[in-house]
């Protein structure tokens, strides 16, 4: 395939070489200059001529690697209007080739020493009354995508996260969202958070996304640990995550564009009517199924612009990919009124994954595993102090911890785990995973916050501790937070400095607090879980939603 694709690239390249005009030198001397950029697939190069005054006379472009039917479509389109402006300035990139455009634009500035002009900020002045603020972790199960090399199928599931702003109306006023992949490790991905799932366990590894598999990857507690550690989500991956029109977060800003101004329910509605019934993708005419070109036949003509409107965005929002939108329907449903009503300068959402080696073993002496995906949404002011903030998690663990409400996996489809399924503590056997109780599993996981008063924590319920942190949280900004975690918190296990603990380095920690840290500790009394250990790490998930935020100006008056 991998040669197929080159020489058709060759062959295009070829074509726009063999079609280009010759340089005119009538009026001057032409100059021929190289440059480089990444484009979808790889590089692409722009061979660029142009006269004394500047102006492009003359362009060959290649890029071997990108696809065929989209980037290399795209490539003699782009070549001509660029040369029919003498300019990259003005010249619009090519409808669903956005990331291939991006390239060539960069690729023919690289060539004439000029830069890539910032990208403009989107926000705009928004005021609204009567603000909430809410927050979905929604877990998707995939079959697939296909199988290796050694007919073992690849297995995926998808965390999404959506951190939404309403008004009075339960209309969006701004939203981010973002998605946690997790897959096997024989999956052809060199960017994959890959995992053979829990320590003791193996699977099939192309370690190197070649699409051929090396061998057998076994986790151990040290590689799990690493492994997890790592992980990015999809907006973390940045340009390594490719769509066919541009990345994973261009694409999905554009529909976090469109959503704006609409209720859950019509946000439902438009999904229903001007959304592939097969795929969750927006019908736009290229889908040749029949099914697809019935339904787009019955669009109005405000529909189809409605559905122009969405033309850089390509991929599904519902599939087995990730539910967003029933992640952003869950998020409005969950909204609760700011504790603020200072004006918004920004709004933040970060996501992390803290590995857990515990709690303990079972009655058979197998140990237990966890892993917490954490996600904070977080609003700031135009200071960078958090105007309100909302926090989940959603813990992942072996069936062998006797906690009856768990999100429990015996691993993979096909893996076995020791089981305690009535939740007694003592193992009851081995559960092994087919793929519909896996997908049947993955498909009800509940965050902690969902779980409500089933999580019970030694002063409250979870949530209601986590209520209380994040009313501490408001006013301070996320160095102040760092700094008074630091100061205010236990280094052994993240929790208050109140006076509980009898730990000599708690004791001492506690001794050199200062009556004002001992009165901002008081004010914390009903929170006593942890804000950084391995159920997950809630201050880190705060600091990433600042170095993540992006401008919303959303004014409460």
């Amino acid at each position: 395939m991998k040669k197929i694709r080159s020489v058709l690239a060759a062959a295009a390249a070829f074509s726009l070489a063999a079609c280009a005009s010759t340089p005119s030198t009538a009026t001057g001397t032409a100059k021929v200059v190289t440059g480089t950029a990444d484009g979808f697939g790889g590089t692409i190069t722009a061979e660029v001529t142009v006269d004394d005054s500047g102006k492009i006379t003359d362009l060959v472009l290649t890029g071997e690697d990108e696809t065929p039917d989209i980037g290399g479509k795209a490539l003699p389109e782009l070549q001509k209007a660029i040369v029919a402006a003498g300019t990259v300035e003005g010249v619009d990139g090519v409808s669903g080739a956005t990331y291939t455009s991006k390239g060539v634009f960069d690729a023919v500035r690289n060539a004439l020493g000029t830069s890539t002009p910032a990208p403009t900020v989107s926000a705009q002045a928004v005021s609204a009354s009567g603000l909430k603020q809410g927050l979905a972790i929604v877990s998707t199960p995939r079959l697939g995508p296909g199988s290796d090399d050694k007919d073992v199928p690849v297995y995926s599931f998808n965390e999404v996260i959506a951190y939404v702003v309403s008004d009075a109306n339960d209309r969006i006023v701004d939203l981010e969202v973002d998605i946690l992949e997790l897959i096997t490790p024989n999956h052809d991905g060199k960017d994959d958070n890959y995992l053979g799932m829990w320590p003791g366990q193996t699977y099939n590894l192309d370690a190197d996304g070649d699409g051929s598999v090396e061998g057998t990857l076994e986790e151990t507690e040290d590689s799990w640990t690493d492994r997890l550690s790592g992980f990015r989500t999809k907006r973390q991956l940045g340009s390594s995550y490719k769509m066919n029109s541009g990345t994973w977060s261009e694409e999905m800003d554009i529909y976090e564009n469109w959503m704006k101004g609409k209720t859950g329910q019509e946000l439902q509605d438009l999904f229903d009517s001007e959304f592939s019934d097969l795929n969750g993708r927006p019908l736009n005419g290229k889908s040749d199924k029949e099914d697809d070109v019935a339904k787009a036949g019955q669009l109005s003509d405000a529909q189809k612009a409605d559905i122009d409107s969405l033309s850089g965005a390509t991929m599904s929002l519902r599939d087995a990919h990730g539910d967003i939108l029933g992640a952003v329907i869950a998020a409005l449903e969950h909204a609760q009124p700011l504790r603020s009503d200072a004006d918004i300068a920004s709004l933040g959402l970060g996501v992390n994954l803290v590995p857990r080696l515990g709690p303990g073993s079972d009655d058979k002496d197998v140990p237990v595993y966890s892993f917490n995906v954490t996600a904070a949404g977080v609003l700031y002011d135009a200071d960078g102090r958090i105007v309100d903030a909302t926090v989940d998690i959603l813990e992942i663990i072996t069936p062998n911890h006797d906690g009856k409400d768990d999100n429990y996996l015996a691993g993979w489809p096909g893996q076995t785990y020791n089981n305690d399924s009535d939740g007694d503590g003592t193992v009851d056997g081995e559960l092994t995973e087919t793929e519909d109780d896996w997908v049947a599993r993955i498909g009800q996981f509940r965050s902690k916050r969902t779980l409500g008063d089933a999580y019970k924590m030694n002063s409250g319920t979870w949530s209601q501790e986590m209520d209380a942190y994040e009313d501490w949280f408001v006013g301070q900004t996320a160095d102040e937070l760092k700094g008074n975690f630091a100061a205010l918190f236990s280094d052994v296990n993240g929790r208050p400095l109140n006076g509980k603990s009898d730990k000599e380095q708690d004791v001492a920690k506690a001794g050199q607090l200062s009556d004002e840290q001992k009165a901002q500790i008081d004010a914390l009394s009903v929170a006593t879980m942890s804000l950084q250990d391995g159920h997950g790490d809630i201050v880190g998930a705060v600091e990433s939603s600042y170095a993540n935020a992006k401008a919303s100006l959303i004014s409460a008056n």
